[in-house]
């Protein structure tokens, strides 16, 4: 067996394509190309296809990361290339590279994702970074989701206006994306008093412990 590590952007025309959509997706794209999946036993064989991390709905990217495994090796510029004309609208492949067949599920090496976020607001730039400012220096930040009350602040590791202008302001912001601790950017937006559901987000980078670290 082969392990392909795929890398690639998730654009506007999917960003309202969920998770286990986006798994079916990549089945097809690979059927398409006709290249050999690796496929689980039993009564109801499922691709082996690993997502680094669940992207949002209505959020675009270009980070994400796929672990696929296939029956046999394959040449990697050309299994690219394959891949590149398969795919589907809003689906674009970055890389195409080897990892380890054993290492550890992609999952499991997430460690945190920086995002940019860009929101409608009348704050000048001066109050915005007085804002960011303030709320980095909260002990923390209490929010609830789902019904459960947690702290925000743990999860938010760097925060930063990144640009203005006169419809509003471009966040940078590195968030925990660990399993149970996973700072959303949307919830950052509202921690600073402006609208979410206005705001537009777009993943940036996953950021992946070593291999041996996560064993």
């Amino acid at each position: 067996m082969q392990r392909l590590r795929i890398t690639f952007a998730k654009t506007a025309a999917m960003k309202y394509t969920g998770h286990l959509d986006l798994h079916t997706a990549w089945e097809r794209t690979f059927r398409r190309a006709q290249l050999p999946l690796a496929y689980s036993q039993g009564h109801h064989p499922q691709p082996k296809i690993q997502l680094a991390a669940a992207l949002p709905l209505g959020f675009t990217s270009e980070c994400e990361i796929a672990d696929v495994m296939m029956e046999t090796p394959q040449d990697l510029t050309e299994a690219r290339s394959a891949l590149t004309q398969a795919a589907p609208p809003g689906l674009v492949v970055l890389e195409v590279a080897e990892a380890p067949e054993r290492a550890p599920a992609l999952q499991t090496l997430v460690r945190s994702a920086t995002f940019r976020g860009t929101l409608a607001s009348q704050l000048s730039p001066e109050d915005m970074d007085q804002r960011i400012a303030g709320l980095l220096a909260q002990p923390e930040i209490k929010r609830e989701r789902r019904g459960k009350a947690y702290d925000l602040r743990p999860l938010i590791e760097a925060l930063t206006r990144y640009s203005s202008d006169q419809l509003g302001h471009t966040l940078l912001m590195q968030l925990a994306a660990r399993e149970g601790a996973t700072g959303r950017p949307e919830e950052v937006v509202e921690a600073l008093g402006a609208s979410s559901t206005e705001a537009t987000y777009h993943r940036l980078k996953l950021i992946l412990a070593d291999s041996a670290e996560a064993r």
